[in-house]
C-alpha cells in the first residue's frame, strides 16, 4: 500500500518518500508548515486514494488525551439507573453500553487499516501531548474504569499536523517521522493549480501567479495561501477577468482576509 499523489494532490519527491516510509514502518507522520500548504489535505487524499476509512481528531486547547480515546456517558447511565432502560437495548450493568469511542478508539477498533488524523496538535497543552505519546507509539490505551487494554486490531496510519503555534516536546517529536512542507515554489504552484483547473488558460494563470507571489512578499499579517489562490482563480475565471499586475487586484478580499491587511493593501 503506497501513496504516490493523486489527481487532487501534488506530491513532490521528498514528501512522497517520507509518506511511504512512515506507512511502511508504521510510524506517526508529523507535518509542519504554514496554513494552506496541504498538511491536512494529505491525510484526506491518502484515505480517498487508497480507499481507507478515516478518523479525525480536531485538536483544541480544552481537549484531554483520554477523550480522544473514549468517554463514558455517565449522565445517560445515571438516567437509565433511575428511570430504567427498557426498550433502549442498554443494560445499566454493562459498562460498554455507555462508552462513546473517540477518534483514536474508533481507529484502533477498526478491523481495516485506518487513516488517523490529529489535526493541529500544537493547539493542545503539553501534558495532553505527553499523554498521547505511549498511546500513539504502542497503539493501545487502558480503560481505567474496568482496567482493560484496548489494542489496535490493525495499526492505523497516523498523520499529525502542526502550525507551530506551540513547540512540541522532544519525546513527542522522537516518536514521529517529521517533515516540514515548505510553501510551494511558483513552478510547484503551477502544477497544483493545474490539478484543480486542468483547462486553465495561461493568459490567466501567469499574471495571477505573479500578483499572488508579490502579495505574499509584502509582509501581510496573513499572507494568502494556496486555498485563497484557488478560490481567487475560480472567481477570476467565472467573471472573465484577466488580472493586470500594474492595476488594482480584483476580488482582493478573496486573497487577503485580515482587516489590517485590506486597509494597508
Amino acid at each position: 500500500m503506497s501513496f504516490k499523489g493523486s489527481d487532487r494532490y501534488y506530491l513532490n519527491e521528498e514528501l512522497g518518500s517520507i509518506v511511504r516510509m512512515a506507512m511502511e514502518m508504521e510510524k506517526p507522520l508529523l507535518l509542519t508548515g504554514e496554513p494552506g500548504t496541504g498538511k491536512t489535505q494529505l491525510a484526506f487524499e491518502v484515505a480517498r486514494t487508497l480507499n481507507m476509512p478515516m478518523e479525525i481528531l480536531r485538536c483544541k486547547s480544552t481537549i484531554k488525551g483520554e477523550e480522544a480515546c473514549y468517554v463514558q456517558d455517565t449522565v445517560l447511565r445515571l438516567n437509565d439507573a433511575r428511570f430504567g432502560s427498557e426498550g433502549t437495548g442498554r443494560n445499566v450493568n454493562h459498562f460498554y453500553d455507555y462508552v462513546i469511542w473517540g477518534p483514536i478508539g474508533r481507529a484502533f477498533r477498526n478491523e481495516k487499516k485506518t487513516v488517523l488524523l490529529l489535526d493541529e496538535i500544537d493547539k493542545t497543552e503539553s501534558d495532553v501531548q505527553d499523554n498521547l505519546l505511549d498511546v500513539l507509539e504502542d497503539c493501545e490505551f487502558t480503560i481505567r474504569e474496568v482496567n482493560e487494554v484496548i489494542r489496535a486490531k490493525v495499526k492505523p496510519f497516523i498523520v499529525i499536523t502542526s502550525n507551530a503555534k506551540r513547540e512540541l516536546s522532544d519525546p513527542f517529536l522522537r516518536r514521529c517521522f517529521c517533515h516540514h512542507i515548505a510553501f510551494p515554489t511558483p513552478e510547484e504552484m503551477r502544477e497544483i493549480v493545474k490539478l484543480h483547473f486542468p483547462d486553465i488558460e495561461e493568459e490567466l494563470l501567469e499574471p495571477a501567479l505573479e500578483i499572488f507571489y508579490h502579495l505574499r512578499e509584502r509582509g501581510f499579517e496573513k499572507a494568502p495561501a494556496t486555498s485563497e489562490l484557488l478560490d481567487w482563480l475560480q472567481a477570476l475565471n467565472r467573471s472573465g477577468i484577466i488580472p493586470d499586475p500594474k492595476k488594482r487586484v480584483p476580488f482582493i478580499g478573496v486573497l487577503l482576509k485580515r482587516t489590517e491587511d485590506l486597509l494597508n493593501y
